[in-house]
Formats: C-alpha cells, structure tokens, sequence
C-alpha cells in the first residue's frame, strides 16, 4: 500500500470515485490507519473500540500524512499478545456498547484482514484514477491466494 500511495498524486488521492459511491482513495486509507491507531490505543488501555475513531479529515486528503501513518503502524504492530476488550455497538439504536472479550493478536488479524477488504476497493478507484499496475495479489485475501494455487495444480 506504501507503494501505491507513492506513486498516486495529491489528486488521485483525493478525487472522489463513483464506482466507490463517491469515496476517495484518501478515505479508504484514512479508514485503515484509524483502525490500526484505534488498536494501538486499545492495546495501552486494554479496551478497543474502533466506533470511536477520530475520523480525520486532514488524512484524507494528505498523502503525505498517510504514508507517514502507514509506515509508523508497520512498526507499531510487533508486540506481545495480550488479552483485550473490544466495545462495539451492532446497531444504532444501541444505547450501550457490546463488550467482546478478545486479545491483541485476533485484533490485529482483524485488521489485516480488513485491510484486504479496503485494498480491493483501492483497486478499483486506482484503476479508475491511473494507469497503474497494480500486483495480482493486491486486495486478494491469502485463503483466496492459496485456493487459486491449489486450483491451478
């Protein structure tokens, strides 16, 4: 995702797409980088709870700030396991949260996982906005991945 962000320009990043329901590039990665930063404040105070992100506007349109986020996460996920709570809401009418028990590690491939989810978005606002290539492997879930070799065999 570094790399791509790398080479989209200040616009690409934040000019709307239709085929994402007006959704920006920016705001995808804005999405990711507060889910992560939402994590790491829970791993500090042993409660997550992404409902309450800060939604930034700034890092929807900065690149510049994304790729900082994105390369300070890299090095902020190695840590021990530890157990969490997560503290959710499954629907708007819920006055109070849902409490979840669940440790750092299932978070965090939570999070992996839903950083696949996005980039498969991404790709298709990339390929709307630019003629980049993007790998075949870009937005695909490893299950998926490893299915399509075991098919190909």
């Amino acid at each position: 995702m570094l790399d791509v962000l790398e080479n989209l320009s200040d616009s690409q990043y934040s000019t709307p797409v239709d085929l994402l329901s007006g959704a920006t590039i920016g705001q995808h990665i804005r999405h990711i980088v507060e889910f992560f930063q939402e994590l790491d404040k829970g791993y500090e105070s042993g409660t997550v709870n992404y409902d309450r992100r800060s939604r930034s506007l700034v890092l929807e349109v900065s690149r510049s700030l994304a790729i900082r986020r994105l390369s300070e996460m890299v090095f902020a996920v190695d840590r021990a396991d530890k157990d969490l709570a997560l503290m959710t809401h499954l629907t708007a009418e819920d006055t109070e949260p849902l409490i979840i028990r669940s440790n750092y590690f299932r978070e965090l491939l939570y999070n992996m996982e839903h950083i696949v989810h996005h980039m498969a978005l991404l790709r298709i606002g990339i390929t709307v906005l630019t003629k980049m290539s993007l790998p075949p492997q870009f937005g695909v879930a490893i299950s998926t991945l490893q299915y399509r070799q075991a098919c190909a065999q």
